[in-house]
């Protein structure tokens, strides 16, 4: 059954904690026709890792490039330490018809990965 939910939703893990990595900032952004980057909005992980709903009210997912920044230099700074990737930068298509993109993040401070999540 297809999901009823219509946004981008994102949840960041920090593996070498063990747990979900709570007040990472996170940027969602849209590129235009010339290639130019759109700020849709900016927000911070929740208690559990996550970022919900992170299309703004009113706008539409439309088909087009998505970018997720994760300030990832600014979460583990606050542990006092260092990180190989100061930001995250996850690029993904949204195709006429799609209606929900959860982007998961699974973070420590020398690497990263990301994929499709449901």
């Amino acid at each position: 059954m297809a999901s009823s939910i219509k946004g981008i939703s994102t949840h960041v893990l920090d593996l070498i904690h063990g747990k979900p990595a709570k007040g990472v900032p996170v940027r969602l952004e849209k590129q235009d026709g010339a290639g130019d980057w759109r700020l849709l909005t900016q927000a911070r992980t929740d208690q559990d890792g996550r970022c919900p709903q992170l299309l703004p009210s009113g706008e539409n997912l439309s088909s087009g490039v998505y970018r997720l920044s994760f300030d990832t230099g600014n979460y583990f700074g606050l542990q006092k330490m260092d990180t190989l990737y100061p930001e995250v930068e996850v690029m993904f298509q949204a195709r006429d018809g799609e209606l929900h993109f959860h982007i998961p993040l699974l973070l420590s401070p020398n690497g990263y990965t990301t994929y499709r999540g449901s």
